[in-house]
């Protein structure tokens, strides 16, 4: 007879009750207690604690809620069952108690799928892809072993936190258009487009530089279908100057899709929103769908990152992957219920105005009280000024405190283990488990997986702390948060560009601009005749006379004259326009221009869709036009470009 393989089995363990059973999975393929558990230990199945550890009284208060003995079946290594006593006798035995097993395990799975639904709705997830379930795991993996020193401690933190700053808000809010807007307007779909306008524009551009772009805006456009009617070229011209030009075009994009595609009603949840409209990302869904829906959504922008950087003292790059989604997770904790739209907009009002990036002024912060960074300046004032012994009882990150190891000390203050990659067990974060913490750094799997998710405790790998190497400088105090990255430079580019005028035209002087590309940087937008070329030599000028006459006919070459030099720096490109002037004295106008060119006057350019590097170009033409001493000292004194002295108009 050919020997069966060892598996796993549970059994019943002698001494418990029917009714609540204690089981146990063989570990190794034989059952039997490990060589130093006790026999009584066995059979009530407590984790084993190492003899002569001290921490009995410790083991026996650890459990309760989280005690092995009201686990249906546990999972914990140093747990493993007796030999079975002979299968016909086992399976009479288990019969009752595995049905009650299972009952207890379908509860469990089902409250596990309710806590993920809640973890996966917080964080706005996209439907789950192949990989969805992967990534559900690594979030709550990542959640669980965040150090509490970063986290809030629990409803009542929350709960103080949200009525201070709501308080302060409703004291000391500004009176902005968009918000006016939207609270008097009753209409969800004008609400949304109200809130949706501002929220684009708002993005890396100030608030004081916003407020006339939305006036005109709302003005011109006030719902959803006059943007969607209104041409491309019309949303350029009134964008122009705003910078990142691509928002204004998937603004009416989104205009246009909401209009055709959805029945003109704008989509109510922060999911949809950035399922379906174009340019609309995580934020600006969470800031539609919480301001104008009442959608109880968090929002992080970069105000709010430095906010709850500082408030919960995370000192690790804010453009790391894991730092982003701990600060959503901390924005979706607090927003509140009742008022999630003034929550959002007051976390942002306050990173604003008072938790500035510079100069904050903490005396007026509404929740200095709860900001970690706060405390831990206060902290250093006082021991500065040694005017009380020792040190004061200021909570640190426990993570980053040196401590002993665990197979040393007896303690573990890690807070989530995995046994299984499916099984997670819940652990105090003061008991003694040594044996569990070395057999998790032991186990072949687990180790690589998922060792540098969970460091050593005490070890100083806190991965939301600012790093060894950036060490804490009491000169900044709070603004010590959170740290930047460093980035990248811009690439350098150089461009030659030509201001073509006819000063005889028919009506007034006029000068010839051309269509940039549909896509890429600065699409649609109309500009001067430009090449890209190498930084000086004949070549640019040859170049840049081919292009002109691509557009204008033969030109004399000999009057292109170069004027000087326009830096305009884009976000990810320093561009250098060389700026070259050519005025068509003595040739007879041009009235008409091919398709993608235009002769415009000096009034119709400034209203034009260009633009402000363009702009920028212009003034240095005017003021080295014969007779414009006035505006070349006003184009000097502009900061964004240089005129090399040797060059001027001949």
């Amino acid at each position: 007879m050919t020997r069966r393989a060892p598996r796993l089995s549970s059994r019943r363990v002698p001494g418990a009750s029917a009714s609540s059973p204690c089981t146990a999975p063989a570990v190794g393929g034989r059952g039997g207690a490990l060589p130093s558990e006790s026999p009584s230990r066995r059979r009530v199945g407590l984790p084993f604690t190492p003899p002569g550890s001290g921490a009995e009284e410790a083991a026996r208060r650890a459990r309760g809620p989280m005690g092995w003995r009201r686990a249906g079946r546990s999972h914990a290594p140093w747990s493993a069952s007796g030999a079975g006593r002979g299968r016909r006798s086992g399976k009479a035995i288990m019969k009752k108690p595995r049905t009650a097993v299972r009952s207890r395990h379908r509860k469990q799975a089902s409250r596990q799928e309710g806590r993920e639904k809640r973890v996966l709705s917080s964080s706005q997830v996209k439907p789950p892809t192949p990989n969805g379930l992967a990534r559900r795991q690594e979030e709550v993996v990542l959640q669980a072993s965040v150090s509490p020193y970063h986290l809030f401690r629990g409803t009542a933190e929350v709960r103080a936190f949200r009525e201070n700053l709501l308080r302060w808000y409703d004291r000391e809010k500004r009176d902005l258009p968009w918000r006016r807007r939207a609270e008097g307007e009753v209409d969800l779909d004008r609400r949304a487009y109200a809130v949706w306008v501002s929220e684009v524009m708002l993005q890396q551009t100030q608030v004081a530089t916003v407020i006339d772009y939305y006036t005109r805006w709302m003005q011109k456009w006030p719902t959803l279908q006059d943007l969607a009617s209104a041409s491309l070229e019309g949303v350029n011209q009134l964008w122009a100057g705003l910078g990142y030009y691509s928002r204004g075009r998937r603004l009416h994009e989104g205009a246009r899709k909401v209009v055709e595609e959805l029945g003109g009603h704008v989509p109510r949840t922060a999911e949809t929103l950035q399922q379906l409209l174009p340019g609309v990302g995580r934020y600006t869904a969470g800031a539609i769908a919480s301001i104008a829906f009442g959608q109880a959504t968090g929002v992080v922008d970069g105000n709010v990152v430095r906010v709850l950087c500082r408030v919960r003292a995370i000192g690790a790059d804010s453009s790391s992957a894991l730092v982003s989604q701990h600060l959503w997770s901390l924005a979706q904790q607090l927003v509140d219920p009742t008022r999630p739209g003034d929550l959002n907009q007051a976390a942002m009002e306050l990173g604003a105005t008072v938790c500035t990036p510079q100069h904050p002024r903490c005396s007026q912060c509404p929740v200095r009280s709860l900001c970690r960074a706060h405390q831990r300046v206060e902290r250093e004032q006082l021991l500065a000024s040694r005017s009380l012994p020792g040190s004061p009882d200021v909570e640190e990150c426990g993570e980053c405190r040196p401590q002993p190891s665990p197979a040393l000390s007896g303690t573990c203050s890690g807070s989530l283990i995995p046994i299984y990659p499916t099984t997670w067990l819940s652990l105090c974060r003061a008991g003694p488990w040594p044996a569990l913490w070395a057999w998790h750094l032991s186990s072949p799997g687990l180790r690589g997986t998922w060792g540098s998710l969970f460091p050593a405790p005490g070890s100083g790998q806190c991965r939301l702390c600012a790093p060894p190497s950036e060490p804490w400088d009491p000169t900044l105090g709070v603004t010590n948060f959170p740290r930047k990255a460093s980035r990248k430079p811009p690439r350098e580019e150089c461009s030659a560009t030509c201001v073509l005028e006819q000063p005889r035209a028919v009506g007034g002087p006029r000068i010839l601009l051309v269509q940039r590309p549909n896509s890429g940087l600065l699409a649609g937008l109309w500009e001067f005749p430009s090449v890209t070329t190498e930084p000086s030599g004949q070549r640019q000028r040859q170049a840049l006379l081919r292009e002109l006459q691509r557009w204008a006919g033969p030109l004399p070459a000999t009057r292109l004259r170069h004027l000087g030099q326009v830096v305009h720096t884009f976000s990810h490109i320093k561009l250098t326009y060389e700026v070259y002037g050519l005025a068509l004295e003595g040739e007879t106008p041009v009235t008409t221009a091919p398709p993608g060119a235009r002769w415009l006057t000096r009034e119709e350019f400034h209203t034009a869709a260009v633009s402000t590097a363009m702009k920028k170009v212009f003034r240095v033409y005017e003021g080295r036009r014969p007779g414009a001493c006035k505006v070349s000292l006003l184009a000097l004194s502009q900061p964004s470009f240089s005129r090399p002295e040797s060059m001027g108009f001949q």
